[in-house]
């Protein structure tokens, strides 16, 4: 059988057998030499070719299948099925929850990556055994593997990662991986890294507008502590750090509650947009001013709070997305501190 002899099979590589007939399909495609409606060698042709177990053909083929490379007919076996997204850059694109943010360092890859590319979105709600059976699946099947990685434990507590996520990660490709968002350091090998430094990030915004902050009495963090999307607790200690480095009287609550006592010359730090909102509407009820009689600040930008005037901490997720593409065409490894600002609008 001619298209036989032009998939390659190292028997000497590290790489898996299954990935390699997977990547000698898809480059045969790239340079012409396959062609929609090729017929495949049987499952049973190619085991024996190269002396692999049928599971390894058949693992191969489902990938193939799956990314819709190839098509099964029934009674007469597999067939080249398209070539349109075979010669791009096919990319898996693993986030945590789908928020404006999240949102936002997506759509900035995407136009940065250029159409030379095809990105297919996944989100696993911080949720460990969603996100295995994702990548489990989709192993092998993509150029690039971004990973943005929060989970939550049993007690809905923010974790980086377990012990069986960074083992599913580390099997991942290093030359295909880039990490986002949380520095997970267990990971092994050089690979991309465009990271937050919860703690130091919040510590140096806070610095930036210390001098709209040291106009108010005193500070209240609202931290969930236990979430369905839990953030890291170094932003906790970050911001404790800040106020007893600057002899700051400061509180920690975990929700705006209701009929909550509000008092002139406090300067709220938000997290969760329902407590902005709750903040917000207790704020008018008491007929206070926003920025003047109580100061508000929140963590994550988003155009709604650019359009409402709330000054925010934010770290800049149109950059993130921007440089992960960047590494990608340009084929560099490495560890990238993503900027962390304090953006002053209305609100202080």
């Amino acid at each position: 059988m001619e298209i036989l002899k032009h998939i390659d099979v190292d028997k000497n590589s590290r790489k898996p057998k299954y990935i390699q007939i997977v990547d000698s399909v898809i480059q045969n495609i790239s340079q012409g030499v396959f062609s929609i409606d090729d017929k495949m060698p049987s499952i049973n042709m190619l085991s024996e070719e190269f002396y692999l177990s049928r599971d390894t053909v058949e693992k191969a083929y489902r990938i193939l299948k799956e990314r819709k490379i190839i098509i099964s007919v029934r009674g007469k076996g597999f067939y080249i099925a398209r070539t349109n997204l075979i010669s791009k850059i096919n990319i898996l694109f693993l986030i945590n929850k789908l928020s404006s943010y999240k949102l936002k360092i997506y759509n900035a890859f995407n136009r940065s990556i250029g159409d030379n590319s095809y990105t297919d979105l996944q989100i696993y709600h911080c949720e460990e055994s969603l996100f295995m059976n994702l990548l489990e699946k989709d192993i092998g099947a993509y150029d690039y593997y971004i990973v943005i990685s929060h989970f939550k434990s049993d007690d809905f507590k923010h974790i980086s990662a377990s012990k069986n996520v960074i083992q599913a990660i580390n099997n991942i490709p290093k030359e295909k991986l880039i990490m986002l968002a949380n520095f997970v350091g267990e990971i092994d090998g050089e690979i991309v890294k465009i990271y937050q430094d919860y703690e130091n990030d919040i510590y140096n915004a806070l610095i930036q507008g210390f001098k709209k902050i040291v106009k108010y009495k005193k500070l209240m963090l609202v931290y969930p502590d236990k979430s369905v999307y839990p953030y890291p607790k170094r932003i906790v200690q970050g911001f404790r750090k800040f106020c007893i480095e600057k002899s700051l009287d400061f509180e920690i609550i975990e929700e705006i509650y209701d009929n909550m006592i509000l008092k002139k010359g406090d300067l709220f730090i938000t997290i969760m947009e329902d407590d902005l909102v709750h903040l917000i509407n207790q704020i008018r009820e008491y007929e206070f001013e926003i920025g003047k009689d109580i100061g508000v600040l929140s963590y994550n930008d988003t155009p709604l709070k650019h359009l409402l005037g709330i000054s925010v901490i934010s770290t800049d997720f149109k950059i993130m997305g921007e440089t992960a593409a960047q590494m990608i065409l340009s084929n560099k490894k490495g560890e990238i501190k993503n900027p962390f600002n304090f953006i002053d609008r209305e609100s202080m």
